[in-house]
């Protein structure tokens, strides 16, 4: 069973009369990519800092490494964050940068700097100045800055946000090998989802500072998945007789009156008919399936 390193309960924060969150919920286990996905404004940020400690929730409370409260401050220590970028000097080299972070931390051990820019890709160029950097090579630079202490988890603010193709291949390749080869969980956070797919394995969906939705890759796969959708007065006769009458094993009772069929050979006349005669009440047969931003959209209520 994965092992649970942060889970939040109803956490909220509020200015004044303004709601940034709202009773958020969400799990994150050990070895995850998760990640936030919500337009501009949708609280994304505000739970990020809440997590890293940079702001304290109005209400609720969360469980980070097995302890809450202030008992889980010393928790702190193992996470890395890259939400507000640091400030980089133009005239220093990423070692140079990543030495000045060092003392600001307390990191007398300075090999770590070269450890660090090894597993981001930027070890050839640990001399060069930033300010002769790419955009892509910017933001591993930060991602370097976020694993100086040898986080467990590290929390990225729209990493990705920017970047060319290019620069977010390399950039999809160094959080998978982090996460394989060093065990690193992440959170990351985009308002682009086919971008932050290509990455994580689990999504939290947000909007206007609550939280939408949480689901897994696979969960959100099956979810815009082309399928045929039955809508029955009984899921368990209709999934009896799919499978006896049809053969078809491939698919999923969804709701209580919600069967989808995957089965590409599956055909509605024939199901429709095939119900019809065991007297099963049918009140709708049709196909589904949607793009990635379109099932964001119809979370958000923006689509029917």
């Amino acid at each position: 069973m994965q092992e649970v390193i942060l889970q939040t309960k109803k956490i909220s924060k509020r200015y004044g009369k303004f709601s940034a969150l709202e009773q958020a919920d969400m799990t994150v286990y050990q070895g995850d990519i998760y990640g936030l996905i919500g337009r501009n404004g949708a609280g994304k940020t505000t739970a990020m800092k809440m997590i890293a400690g940079l702001t304290e929730p109005t209400d609720g409370e969360y469980t980070i490494f097995g302890k809450k409260g202030t008992s889980a401050r010393s928790e702190k220590r193992r996470i890395g964050c890259l939400i507000e970028n640091p400030a980089f000097f133009g005239g220093l080299t990423a070692y140079q940068n990543l030495k000045y972070y060092c003392y600001q931390k307390g990191i007398t051990d300075l090999k770590q700097i070269d450890h660090v820019l090894t597993l981001v890709n930027l070890s050839d160029v640990k001399n060069k100045k930033f300010r002769k950097f790419s955009l892509g090579m910017k933001q591993r630079l930060g991602i370097a800055f976020a694993l100086l202490d040898n986080p467990d988890l590290v929390i990225l603010d729209e990493p990705i946000n920017g970047l060319d193709p290019i620069g977010i291949s390399e950039l999809r390749e160094t959080f998978h090998k982090l996460n394989r080869e060093n065990n690193i969980t992440f959170m990351i956070s985009s308002h682009i989802l086919s971008e932050l797919y290509a990455v994580a394995n689990r999504f939290l969906f947000m909007d206007k500072g609550k939280v939408l939705q949480e689901v897994t890759k696979q969960e959100l796969d099956l979810a815009c998945s082309r399928c045929l959708v039955v809508r029955t007065d009984d899921t368990k006769k209709t999934a009896m007789l799919i499978e006896s009458e049809l053969g078809i094993e491939d698919y999923k009772v969804i709701h209580q009156d919600e069967v989808r069929i995957y089965d590409e050979s599956a055909k509605s006349d024939v199901i429709n008919k095939m119900l019809i005669q065991n007297d099963v009440g049918i009140s709708g047969i049709y196909e589904s399936g949607v793009s990635l931003e379109d099932y964001f959209k119809q979370l958000i209520g923006e689509e029917k």
